[in-house]
């Protein structure tokens, strides 16, 4: 698979404890990320943060959150994407999705085609 120059960034923001269909929500999106055939994704865990509600979550010792940040990264093209987003809407109770352009420069997989 290559992948234009001029690609997309999706990336959903949601909380380590969000779950979808008795699953983690993250490893659902991965899932059907790569069900959908798109280019390829990465979950992030954050080390602190806050959305919606302000409400911190943090690793830090003191104040120990067990639903940490996470945000998973993915990217392709826009027409992959725009698609992309409908199928994971409904599971996403809690979040932030945005988009936003990216230069490719280079995608490997290591192996030759």
């Amino acid at each position: 698979m290559t992948l234009p120059k001029d690609g997309k960034l999706l990336r959903i923001f949601i909380g380590e404890n969000d779950k979808y269909e008795g699953v983690p929500l993250y490893q659902w999106i991965v899932g059907k990320a790569r069900e959908t055939g798109l280019a390829g994704a990465t979950v992030l865990r954050g080390l602190e943060g806050y959305g919606a509600r302000s409400r911190l979550h943090t690793a830090k010792i003191l104040r120990l959150s067990s639903d940490l940040p996470i945000v998973v990264e993915i990217v392709d093209t826009a027409d992959k994407l725009e698609s992309f987003i409908p199928l994971i809407d409904g599971a996403i109770s809690e979040g932030l999705v945005t988009i936003e352009k990216v230069e490719v420069r280079f995608y490997r997989s290591g192996k030759p085609e």
